[in-house]
């Protein structure tokens, strides 16, 4: 109850919010009919652990945004919102009415949009886009997928948001300290098996981690993906009635999964406090030579690897197969076509140049301005030749990943093609992703919106990467040994009987219905 009066309590603010613009210093920031003046565009955005973002006095007397504020002509006003309180302040941005002109969301109105986002449409909040893209946005139209713009549309048939894309959805990979594994003398592991003996090695050689763990098994499920059994949003199959139940309903599977966990754990294969590990830390644990093995997004080795050098020269990361379980199959949660998105205020001015600003990312002088930097500065230019000066202390390989990743709002974010094709090693991500990450990733039975059954459930909530509460406490006391994994049938029953029944019997009706989106192959 408390819940659903802070979501409509919202809703009233949100609405009083549209009849009553507030005007700090009443004076207008319209261009007064000069087609050349500076439009003003504040947005908010989540910070995504980026440590040059975090770090920064003022993101917004970045040399990098002033440089594209002058390339776009566009005055920006960048709010930041913190990493890991990314879902909490967004909803207290909605409840108290100060709303910037564009909100980044992370993926638009479906999966994982949360419910103020979907209320903030509901209440008139954000503007359809359909039109202005049409007029003022040609790239965008050229080059984002279908598959991307149609996450965008609301139950309306409207778009509400801008997306940046994925054009391959297996983006998450198991990295592997390749001079580690040369010296131990061992192959590359193919099984749970083969990969718990090389971690065994790496203790044996003085590894501090092993395998690198993290809170909430964030980017450290390696082997929920073996046994595919991952907890999260977009994982359903059909049980043996042909109805739709959470993959983590097989038990079998599932205690399989949390058994090498255990057996990592008990051996000291993985860090004993690895239920507190944040991003910062499981970074750092790598880059520092404390980690054998880890999971991080491919199209970020080679930065990764370049700070772990600073540490210790000889070290070589290699993506490597993620282990396979029983039915063959492994890897991380297939991504959806959207990775982040732009919502458009009702009351922003001049949205045209807003959805301009958003177009010019996608033409050939904005990919040259995020891919290269700031000519004369991190690059030259001779005979259509870039001469590019790539970044060898770790701040300025911070800066280049804050450029293409963080400052690039909307692109396709599989990798930076320019960078990589500039070196041999580049050249080498580019085939792994290829020979590698194309033939591995789990997927399972999509319902975009997420079921409505759970919203007002948060324990019972999963995310996209992430257990339900409910889910996550059992599965730390099976592993730490303060629950017998044998009792897995038990917490499936908890789930349903504390609410899960009314999220099965909306996912069967559904996906009878045809109202969902099947699992990728």
């Amino acid at each position: 109850m408390k819940g659903l009066f802070v979501a409509f309590l919202a809703i009233i603010l949100l609405v009083g919010c549209q009849n009553e613009p507030v005007v700090e210093d009443g004076t207008s920031n319209s261009n007064d009919g000069d087609e050349n003046a500076s439009s003003e565009m504040s947005i908010s955005m989540r910070t995504l652990a980026f440590t040059h973002v975090e770090n920064s006095p003022d993101i917004n007397k970045d040399e990098y945004v002033l440089e594209l504020e002058k390339l776009t002509n566009m005055d920006l006003d960048i709010r930041l919102l913190p990493h890991k309180e990314y879902s909490t302040k967004m909803d207290l941005m909605f409840a108290s009415g100060d709303i910037p002109d564009v909100v980044q969301t992370s993926g638009g109105f479906g999966e994982g949009s949360g419910q103020s986002l979907r209320q903030a449409v509901e209440a008139g909040v954000f503007m359809p886009l359909d039109d202005l893209i049409d007029e003022h946005g040609p790239n965008l139209k050229k080059y984002i997928p279908e598959e991307a713009w149609e996450q965008q549309r609301y139950t309306d048939g409207k778009l509400y948001s801008i997306p940046e894309f994925l054009s391959n959805p297996s983006r998450r990979a198991t990295w592997i300290r390749k001079d580690l594994l040369d010296k131990a003398g061992l192959e590359v592991p193919k099984t749970v098996e083969e990969t718990l003996n090389v971690l065994r090695e790496f203790k044996k050689m003085g590894v501090e981690h092993p395998y690198g763990g993290r809170a909430e098994f964030k980017y450290s499920d390696t082997f929920f993906g073996s046994y595919d059994v991952q907890p999260y949003v977009s994982m359903w199959e059909l049980d043996d009635k042909g109805n739709p139940v959470p993959k983590f309903f097989d038990s079998e599977n599932m205690e399989a999964a949390l058994q090498t966990y255990k057996t990592m754990y008990d051996e000291g294969l993985l860090h004993k406090e690895f239920l507190t590990i944040d991003s910062t830390q499981y970074k750092n644990n790598a880059i520092n030579g404390n980690v054998g093995m880890w999971v991080m997004n491919a199209n970020e080795l080679l930065q990764w690897e370049q700070q772990l050098k600073e540490n210790v020269p000889e070290a070589e990361i290699a993506i490597v197969p993620s282990p396979v379980g029983p039915d063959g199959g492994g890897g991380y949660y297939l991504y959806g076509d959207v990775t982040r998105a732009y919502a458009i205020n009702k009351d922003a001015e001049n949205p045209e140049k807003i959805i301009q600003f958003f177009d010019w990312m996608l033409s050939e002088e904005g990919e040259k301005f995020f891919t290269y930097g700031i000519e004369g500065k991190d690059y030259t230019e001779e005979n259509g030749k870039i001469n590019y000066n790539t970044p060898e202390s770790i701040d300025d390989i911070n800066i280049e990943r804050y450029r293409t990743s963080f400052l690039w709002m909307v692109q396709d974010t599989t990798y930076v093609e320019g960078l990589l094709e500039l070196t041999p090693e580049g050249q080498e991500l580019i085939k792994t992703y290829d020979t590698v990450l194309a033939n591995e990733g789990r997927d399972g039975i999509r319902f975009d919106p997420p079921l409505s059954a759970l919203d007002t459930l948060p324990d019972l909530q999963p995310g996209s990467d992430v257990p339900p509460k409910i889910l996550m406490g059992h599965m730390a006391k099976m592993i730490t040994g303060d629950e017998p994994i044998s009792d897995w049938s038990k917490v499936v029953e908890e789930w349903k009987t504390r609410g899960g029944d009314k999220a099965l019997e909306e996912a069967a009706e559904r996906y009878k219905a045809g109202e969902f989106q099947p699992e990728r192959k």
